[in-house]
């Protein structure tokens, strides 16, 4: 008989069990909740040519309007510090900055990341800034996108003016979110903008998005002497479905792809052979220096966990790839997704093992639910609140174990355009109709307001 997991004590949990400079926050992004699409000199993004074409995303939605965050954003920043938070991670839509290659920045779009980092401080919330969270702009990806290595010098200029403009008040600094679905989602499976479908245009794209990142990196700190930089990457624990030798030796290959192409080359290993092998001919271009350069030391490594893969062979795939399956009896969350709070601490125990990295922060970890608004206006989402309960008791855990965590960013602040599925999925702490943009406090909003003001 199954065990509900929802009906079992949860763990005691409290902020006073992490240390007192431990970062507390959430984090969003500018296309999932800023709308304004074409406001104040925004030009189109790849999202925005992607949301257009039919079929692409579930509702038929796009980020057009989203939580229109661009004229809401003070009401956004009083609803986190109301919650206590002391981070707030955000990211720069770049056509907001530049509408094309030697352009002068938007000076409108330089002033309203100005007004927000202002608002971030006067309310005690540490701005922790992404450059890159996929919204690339149209015309780059007109002319080859991420697989043309151009691009690479874009968004080295695009970092140089951001940090120029905010360093004085912006330390913390994050130049990719989540390069596998940049490279993978966008360019591989298609399921992302731009909606390519070629291996070997996907590979490339993630050379150049590793690189840009190494390169990106000196220039940023040239900017502020005092900055801290880092990347946010997504990670999974995997593990093999059996213990039959073709389905282990798939999870070494989905491992490999996963995880170790985005990590090894990050800490200075090269990729990883076993997988390059298997790439074959769609191995991606790697010009001297290149390796060297994605390898610059980083402050900090951002892990967003979601949940655990387990992995089958694909008997009809291609060499390199494998099947992640749905194990039966195991709870989900409404987008289908393991929950799988022990999965963190297997996640941190590899990264430390393996790699030895610089301090991590934990970037995005949250989940999606079928929030219901009842009429008294609350949202009782205990489901979303025992996930976080349950994940931060872990984390809790590994910290005392010693692995150095220095600060957990939930996701999401509140209800967005979750990308391929619209507004059909709700992350957020807040609930927002879309429809009227009104803004609620959902239970699990509540619990991390009393969690982070220390009352039971």
């Amino acid at each position: 008989m199954k065990t509900n997991p929802q009906s079992l004590p949860l763990p005691n949990i409290e902020r006073s069990d992490f240390a007192q400079d431990f970062l507390w926050g959430c984090s969003t992004s500018s296309y999932q909740i800023e709308g304004a699409s074409d406001v104040d000199g925004r030009v189109e993004s790849i999202w925005d040519r992607f949301s257009a074409q039919p079929g692409n995303i579930s509702d038929g939605s796009s980020g057009k309007f989203a939580c229109d965050h661009y004229h809401r954003w003070p009401e956004d920043l009083d609803i986190a510090h109301e919650f206590g938070l002391n981070a707030y991670r955000f990211s720069i839509a770049w056509p907001r900055i530049f509408s094309e290659n030697g352009s002068k920045p938007n000076q409108k779009g330089l002033d309203f990341y100005s007004r927000m980092v202002d608002g971030m401080l006067e309310r005690g919330l540490q701005p922790w800034a992404t450059l890159y969270h996929w919204d690339l702009p149209q015309v780059l990806q007109d002319r080859g996108g991420w697989a043309e290595r151009s691009t690479i010098a874009q968004f080295v200029e695009f970092a140089d003016v951001m940090s120029h403009h905010l360093g004085d008040r912006v330390r913390n600094w994050i130049t990719h979110n989540e390069p596998w679905c940049t490279a993978m989602h966008g360019n591989w499976d298609g399921v992302h903008a731009p909606g390519n479908k070629n291996f070997k245009t996907a590979l490339q794209v993630c050379h150049h998005v590793l690189l840009s990142h190494g390169l990106a990196i000196p220039v940023i700190k040239a900017n502020v002497p005092d900055a801290k930089v880092g990347i946010a990457l997504s990670l999974h624990p995997v593990r093999a479905a059996s213990t039959a030798q073709v389905d282990v030796d798939a999870t070494v290959r989905h491992d490999g792809l996963r995880n170790r192409w985005f990590l090894d080359p990050l800490h200075g290993r090269g990729y990883p052979q076993d997988i390059w092998q298997l790439c074959g001919s769609d191995a991606p271009v790697v010009e001297p220096g290149d390796l060297a350069a994605i390898a610059t030391p980083v402050d900090f490594l951002g892990v967003n966990y979601y949940f655990p893969e387990v992995i089958a062979n694909a008997p009809d795939a291609t060499p390199i790839q494998a099947k992640v399956i749905v194990m039966p009896d195991r709870e989900r969350t409404a987008f289908g997704w393991e929950v799988a709070p022990e999965g963190l601490a297997t996640l941190l125990k590899r990264i430390i093992q393996d790699y030895q990295p610089a301090p991590i922060y934990i970037t995005e970890n949250g989940s999606t639910y079928e929030d219901v608004l009842e009429e008294d206006g609350s949202i009782n989402d205990v489901e979303r609140r025992n996930y976080f309960i349950r994940h931060l008791a872990v984390l809790r855990d590994v910290i005392a174990q010693g692995i150095v965590v220095k600060g957990y960013f939930a996701w999401s602040l509140m209800d967005n355009f979750e990308w391929a599925e619209g507004y059909r999925r709700r992350f957020g702490m807040v609930y927002v109709d879309f429809a009227t943009q009104k803004r609620s406090v959902k239970s699990s909003g509540y619990w991390y307001a009393r969690f982070l003001k220390g009352k039971r």
